[in-house]
């Protein structure tokens, strides 16, 4: 299986559950704030990444406002899928609702189950509702029941208990109530920098029959190389790992050059706002700059500014 991670190149299936069934481990560009949006999944898809999620989504503002539709979900129909939109709900109704709007436009929704930021918890989001095993299952039903297309995936993305077994339960009650895959950040809520549970997705694995997704500090290819083999999980997701190296997966051990040209073009053709253009950047060239350069790079102000120090340095 190692070598289905380095040498599968990007699977040509659409059907997002049709990838778990390829024989491959299934490459995820996880759910970023700020990052992971149509300009930024655009670039990971030319670099073997398999599936992409939308930044976490709230379904209630979402359902409630135009403007929130506008500014927090953008695709199109050539190459942004498979797409998974990710949502922070607490009421299926709600959930469903958001979910007919998106379903025209993308392969699946995905529940936030795993969030631990305090806004979210305090709203009823996120990881508070690793908790509520029935209420997962209710908004799981209810999208279930009301979205007609039965290619159209429903997802959760959870963190785990301090006791492992209440994390199963939790994980077959959505297995039962029709959940397509699950994916499982190895730390529990109060857990930040602490080492992942590698052996916890292992034992959820080993509990379930549909796909496990493991996510937590996969930084390399190696490192979801090594993932894989340790809990078996059907997909990795990353995060910072893919910020840091959006080729990651084709096997690149840092961004290539090729790498950011594509960033500059594809971030100039959507007509990225520069504060994200900008800081993509500065994630891609943390390991190729020295600290003087960064110094330097860092505090740029304009993308003219950043287009001719690229040209100037490294002639991109």
């Amino acid at each position: 299986m190692i070598g289905d991670i380095v040498e599968t190149k990007q699977c040509q299936l659409k059907d997002p559950v049709d990838l778990f069934h390829s024989g491959q481990v299934v490459k995820i560009c996880a759910p970023m704030v700020r990052y992971s949006k149509l300009a930024f999944r655009t670039l990971v898809r030319k670099y073997s990444c398999d599936l992409c999620y939308t930044p976490m989504i709230v379904a209630a503002d979402f359902v409630r406002s135009a403007k929130a539709r506008d500014s927090e979900f953008t695709t199109n129909k050539v190459g942004d899928h498979p797409l998974i939109v990710q949502f922070a709900a607490k009421e299926a109704q709600v959930l469903c609702d958001a979910a007919r709007i998106v379903c025209p436009f993308a392969d699946g929704i995905d529940l936030n189950c795993g969030c631990p930021q305090r806004w979210a918890m305090a709203e009823g989001y996120g990881a508070c509702l690793i908790n509520k095993p029935e209420l997962v299952q209710d908004m799981v039903r209810h999208v279930r029941n009301q979205i007609d297309n039965p290619r159209f995936s429903v997802s959760i993305k959870i963190r785990i208990h301090e006791d492992l077994k209440r994390t199963v339960d939790l994980c077959q009650k959505a297995e039962a109530t029709g959940v397509s895959w699950i994916t499982v950040h190895g730390r529990s809520v109060e857990e930040r920098h602490q080492p992942v549970h590698y052996d916890a997705i292992k034992i959820i694995k080993q509990s379930m029959s549909i796909p496990i997704v493991a996510n937590g500090d996969i930084k390399t290819l190696k490192d979801a190389e090594n993932v894989h083999h340790l809990t078996g999980a059907d997909g990795i997701m990353v995060a910072r790992g893919l910020l840091a190296n959006p080729a990651m997966f084709a096997g690149y051990e840092e961004t290539p050059l090729k790498c950011i040209q594509d960033w500059v073009d594809i971030a100039l053709e959507h007509g990225t706002p520069f504060t994200c253009f900008h800081h993509h950047l500065m994630y891609m060239m943390e390991h190729l700059t020295s600290k003087q350069e960064k110094k330097v790079f860092n505090v740029l102000s304009s993308t003219s500014a950043v287009l001719d120090y690229l040209n100037n340095y490294y002639g991109v």
